[in-house]
């Protein structure tokens, strides 16, 4: 039993130790290994020879409205933007920011390529036109893609826009405030790490735009910025107006397009009067000062807040003639340093070694002035005219409407990155746009789950894993002391030798030898022999312990220790008492089968019995 508890324990343990590690490494609420189970084997192939993955282009299965692999190495179909910004400096106006196609840094696969942000602290623009506009009528809408800040991220953003389908869209002047109807995907600037999801709402009364942003997620995104690995951003709109995002094929937000945007799509029926003014004679002081109240007569406004400390004495040794700081003794002048042009040369100063105590002129510390009561103001009380906050009158808002459907968004032609980042090599790849959920999510199998294969492949072993997150939370380092230490602790209390004190109740009682059977002229004679008077030193052996007592005692002395020989010397008595019981009932047994065996009755015999009995 004390085996399997001990052994019970090292399992918890371990069991502790191996959750604490892989709660470590998930995601928050976000798992990054999701793999289908209906993946296309023909894409992705172990050549066991040479140990390497064969990579193989994806294709799409349906319907699709816009893909790009980049697998080709050139920009066909892709327009490189050559407007300018406006409202900011020439010479930073240009999107001049370099694109280019590259396998990842770390975890490649031969033969994948993505298109990456090359250039540093510039402006980035570069489009390509859908194989036909999104008009969003009764189907979803599938935007996916995957990114990688391959050199972690400063400032800088790898979000997308869904260009919309205007006659005079001309992807050569793609800028900052081309007309889009989505913005999509991650930004960071500082500490705060962003999922975009904006789409632009036609108000149907005015015709203006405004910009609809959806409710932060609720994770923390800082992972999938920093730990420079492929992350796969999807968003889904569904013609029922609710919306999901999701990375690495996880939800990390969701809602309405009706309920969880900001500004909301339907305006509020009533606005503020732009005429109504308030009142001059409005009072909306709620407390006053009392009219009433008098400064007191001892009121005193010119006592200071603090005072010298008449109680404080200069301390024994103060100079006052001593300056505090003098010219460094060891000092030199340089020898380049030119009176003429450098202006007369100074020793530098250094604090007064004299000053242990303290030099210059002595003043006592300022304390409190418990007379400071300071300017003498009124007590607030209650306004008896207090009116309330003052606000204007609400009227129908005149450009009230109401949008029940507000997924019918205006259609988009085109996709395009216009960015800018203070950190290179943003990685892009496997663009898809779409409406069925399985052709998505076969593009993703055929493409990123690949590259999650080969990331998790050349991830490191377990102890520079274990090391890795201790250097990013040190709080785990006491997690593995005590996760280790606790099971060897467990064995060793187990394993270690005890000494152990056996008492007198694991000793059985020694039987004493019983009395042997005896004929009737043995029994005779031993009674006369009772007649005869008891000699001296008859009466000394009676008054010696019996052999079976002697060995108990002897047995107890080894036994136990020195010092609980008090305690022993009780339980020698207390064994003697047994074994004289055990004595006694074998010794009237025996008797009285002796006397049936001779079949006599005489007294002195009787008297023999009885005396055998008391002498043992």
């Amino acid at each position: 039993m004390r085996i399997s508890m001990h052994f019970q324990g090292v399992g918890l343990c371990l069991g502790l130790l191996f959750i604490a590690v892989n709660a470590d490494f998930m995601d928050d609420g976000v798992e990054v290994e999701d793999f289908s189970e209906n993946s296309d084997e023909s894409n992705i192939k172990d050549d066991s020879s040479s140990g390497t993955i064969k990579y193989k282009t994806p294709q799409p299965i349906g319907e699709v409205y816009f893909t790009e692999t980049f697998d080709s190495g050139n920009l066909a179909g892709w327009v490189l933007s050559k407007a300018k910004k406006d409202d900011v400096d020439a010479e930073i106006s240009i999107y001049d920011g370099r694109w280019e196609i590259e396998e990842l840094k770390e975890n490649r696969v031969p033969g994948d390529r993505g298109l990456v942000l090359k250039s540093k602290a510039k402006h980035h623009a570069i489009s390509a036109v859908l194989a036909k506009p999104f008009i969003f009528a009764d189907k979803p809408l599938i935007v996916q893609y995957e990114v990688n800040f391959q050199e972690g991220i400063d400032c800088g953003g790898a979000y997308i826009k869904l260009l919309a389908d205007t006659g005079d869209l001309i992807l050569e002047n793609f800028y900052d405030k081309t007309s889009y109807t989505i913005m999509f995907g991650p930004d960071k600037c500082g500490e705060d790490y962003k999922l975009h999801f904006i789409f632009r709402h036609k108000h149907p009364k005015t015709g203006v735009f405004e910009e609809k942003h959806a409710k932060p997620p609720d994770v923390d995104l800082k992972e999938f910025f920093t730990d420079r690995k492929t992350h796969l951003y999807t968003l889904v709109m569904n013609p029922d107006d609710t919306f999901e995002i999701l990375i690495d094929q996880k939800v990390v937000n969701q809602g309405t397009l009706l309920d969880d945007v900001v500004p909301p799509i339907n305006p509020p029926r009533e606005i503020d009067d732009p005429s109504d003014k308030k009142p001059e004679e409005w009072d909306d002081r709620a407390k006053i000062p009392d009219p009433t109240a008098v400064k007191p007569d001892d009121w005193d406004e010119n006592e200071p807040a603090q005072i010298e400390d008449s109680s404080a004495v200069k301390p024994d040794g103060w100079l006052d003639d001593e300056p505090k700081f003098i010219p460094n003794p060891k000092a030199k002048k340089p020898e380049d340093w030119s009176d003429d042009m450098d202006g007369e040369w100074e020793a530098p100063h250094i604090p007064n070694p004299a000053c242990q105590i303290g030099c210059g002129e002595w003043k006592p510390p300022m304390i409190d002035n418990p007379k400071y009561k300071g300017i003498w103001k009124p007590p607030m009380i209650n306004n008896p005219n207090y009116q309330g906050i003052w606000s204007p009158q609400k009227i129908p808002n005149p450009d009230y409407f109401e949008d029940d459907h507000p997924f019918l968004l205006t259609s988009f032609s085109a996709l395009g990155l216009e960015l800018w980042s203070m950190t290179p090599d943003i990685y892009f790849d496997n663009f898809i746009i779409c409406s069925e959920e399985e052709v998505a999510d076969q593009w993703a199998t055929d493409s990123w789950e690949l590259k999650i294969a080969v990331a998790n492949a050349n991830e490191p072993g377990l102890f520079r894993q274990l090391t890795t997150a201790a250097e990013e939370r040190p709080w785990l380092w006491l997690m593995y002391l005590v996760m280790v230490g606790l099971p060897i602790a467990l064995v060793t209390s187990f394993c270690w030798p005890r000494k152990v004190k056996k008492k007198y109740e694991d000793m059985g009682p020694k039987k004493t030898e019983l009395c042997k059977l005896q004929s009737k002229a043995t029994l005779e004679q031993e009674a006369e022999e009772e007649k005869a008077p008891e000699k001296p030193e008859d009466l000394q052996e009676e008054k010696k312990p019996s052999e079976a007592e002697v060995i108990i005692v002897e047995k107890e002395e080894v036994i136990g220790e020195p010092e609980e020989k008090n305690e022993e010397d009780g339980e020698t008595i207390e064994g003697q008492e047994e074994v004289s019981k055990l004595s006694k009932s074998g010794s009237e047994d025996e008797m009285k089968d002796a006397d049936e065996s001779t079949g006599s009755g005489d007294a002195p015999l009787k008297s023999l019995r009885k005396r055998r009995v008391r002498k043992d």
